[in-house]
């Protein structure tokens, strides 16, 4: 099954900082609010880790518009450790093994349920 996100679609982009290192966590949203897609944008331009950012995400849009839950990756990849953990700048989330991490964690805090809209205001 292959479910394609709307041409327009709803959004929550969330700021953040882990490890020193500032970037961007966008889920696009089915209109029934489920996350269909995943993308991450690090502010180190022209950077190996930014590249691998985008491929992950495309990979994780891709198998989330395939059927497969957000709480599968969640459940694999919470703890994963990478280069850019450390401490961040999110008091629900104080210290990550990596940026990964952090990524599956907030989305795991904001989406707990598949299908459930975020709460208005969140970050």
């Amino acid at each position: 099954m292959h479910e394609r996100m709307p041409s327009e679609r709803k959004a929550i982009t969330h700021r953040f900082t882990v490890g020193g290192h500032k970037g961007y966590l966008t889920a696009g949203l089915y209109d029934d609010g489920r996350v269909g897609e995943v993308r991450v944008l690090l502010s180190k331009e022209g950077t190996l880790e930014r590249a691998l950012l985008d491929f992950f995400s495309t990979a994780i849009s891709t198998a989330l518009q395939h059927g497969v839950p957000l709480e599968d990756f969640a459940q694999k990849y919470r703890g994963a450790h990478d280069p850019l953990g450390g401490p961040t700048s999110n008091p629900q989330i104080p210290l990550v093994a990596g940026l990964v991490d952090y990524c599956f964690r907030w989305l795991e805090l904001r989406f707990p349920r598949q299908g459930e809209l975020p709460t208005e205001g969140e970050e």
